[in-house]
């Protein structure tokens, strides 16, 4: 076994807009729901200023051609092209994109964009956000608009991010918890906003390529009991094959639609939406993953509430279908999220028997409280750890007949944890900052930052 990657493998690094731009009402740009939700945690900073990327991203996009790059998986704040989700296009919020891409295509840098990370307009949630259907005819207007704005030099587009996570982990992401039947029409009309933008893509960008980006956590059975490999195959479609199979293979799958016929669950499908389920399908799978789960069949009603309280944690519990289950052969970092490298391979493994189609990874990193010395280093040999082990089972992936394209880990830049604000930090690049004290916002290089560089450079994982 050999310890290079392919010799045109994608090395990147990922952002999104809200967890790091800031200037959240600069130059015409409109309120989203991260603008305006409601945060449990009010120790922690919003996104109202971030990491200032927004007038920072010459000097962010300079730090990562220096580490070496090859792509930039960024999102596009809805709000910056249109400020009320539809109607007039704001073209100082335009301009700003065409800058960011003009910049990167510089250096040599693929922009891989996402059209949407979690931030709705928060004027299209005031007229029922993804519950209704209007919601869906923005979104398919938008997206043929950054297409036909940046098309001619971005060609690679990623969708909606984690509809499963946003859904799943609703309070968390959205700041309110939305009922089933609601939820799982807005899971219908999501994905039907995705066909549109699969569709639109092709037809209006000259190789242009374009795929879903769902969180992948697989889900293992707690023990070999039969029932708790039924809770598996159950919380594994509800919570990744589900949104997938839609993408690539346009239906509901059977599993998924046994759990909404249990739960009583009717989905208002539109006469239009049979011809773009069917005929309309992505390039390849971007793919974000941190860990497994681990869930068994639950046999009592113990006082857990339906859901899911994070994305990796345990405490998940949906009566009569699966438990959440700690799996006592994995380790945990410090906010409580499981480790499994060797996960990742077998969740590529299984990615790829299922779907046949390319595969890049957009997410990918640990959480962590780094820490800045007074010679301005940040000796974070926790990361450089953690992605080590992740991307030797990447490696073995690819010999192991995986057509893995690329990795972007998570994250280019230090952003604001959805959770846990600026205190949990992802980066490769430092920003001096804390909860409430602005600071200068000075970009410091992490040791990961050299570690990567060198990985990128030799296009192999150290021996």
């Amino acid at each position: 076994m050999t310890n290079t990657f392919p010799k045109h493998f994608l090395w990147g690094a990922s952002i999104s807009a809200h967890q790091t731009e800031g200037a959240y009402q600069s130059d015409g740009k409109g309120l989203s729901v991260q603008d305006t939700r409601q945060r449990d945690n009010h120790d922690i900073t919003d996104f109202t200023v971030a990491v200032d990327h927004y007038h920072h991203y010459k000097e962010d996009i300079r730090l990562l051609a220096e580490m070496g790059i090859k792509v930039f998986r960024f999102s596009i704040a809805w709000t910056r092209i249109f400020p009320n989700g539809r109607g007039e296009i704001n073209q100082k919020g335009l301009q700003h994109y065409n800058d960011v891409i003009d910049e990167l295509l510089k250096y040599g840098i693929q922009p891989y964009i996402t059209l949407n990370h979690f931030d709705l307009p928060q004027a299209l949630e005031d007229e029922g956000g993804w519950s209704a259907r209007t919601t869906v005819e923005a979104f398919k207007h938008y997206a043929e608009t950054v297409f036909e704005a940046y098309g001619d030099r971005a060609k690679h587009w990623l969708t909606i991010n984690e509809p499963n996570i946003m859904l799943l982990v609703d309070k968390k992401i959205l700041g309110k918890e939305i009922p089933l039947q609601e939820k799982y029409q807005q899971f219908h009309h999501l994905m039907i906003a995705e066909k549109y933008a699969f569709k639109r893509c092709h037809e209006l960008i000259e190789g242009g390529k374009i795929g879903p980006v769902p969180n992948i956590s697989l889900v293992y059975p707690a023990t070999s009991k039969p029932l708790d490999n039924q809770a598996a195959l159950y919380f594994n479609s509800i919570r990744n094959w589900a949104y997938l199979d839609f993408s690539c293979f346009g239906r509901y799958n059977t599993v998924f639609k046994d759990y909404l016929n249990r739960n009583n669950v009717t989905i208002t499908i539109a006469p239009e939406d049979k011809e773009l389920m069917e005929n309309h399908f992505p390039d390849f799978v971007a793919m974000n993953f941190y860990t497994t789960v681990t869930v068994e069949k639950p046999t009592k009603k113990d006082g857990m509430a339906n859901g899911i309280s994070d994305q990796q944690s345990e405490d998940i519990m949906e009566w009569g279908f699966y438990k959440g289950f700690t799996n006592p052969y994995l380790k945990k970092n410090e906010f409580n999220w499981t480790i499994d490298p060797d996960g990742l391979k077998t969740t590529l493994q299984t990615l790829y028997d299922r779907y046949h189609l390319p595969i890049i990874i957009t997410e990918n990193g640990l959480g962590a409280k780094d820490e800045l010395t007074a010679d301005g280093k940040i000796h974070d040999t926790y990361r450089i750890n953690y992605l080590k082990q992740h991307i030797d089972q990447c490696l073995q992936a690819i010999e192991a007949g995986v057509d893995l394209i690329g990795y972007s880990p998570w994250s280019a830049i230090d952003l604001v944890s959805v959770h846990e604000g600026i205190s949990k930090r992802y980066g490769f690049i430092y920003v001096d900052r804390t909860e409430q004290d602005e600071k200068d916002l000075a970009r410091y290089r992490k040791d990961s930052f050299y570690w990567y560089q060198e990985l990128i450079k030799t296009n192999q994982l150290p021996s």
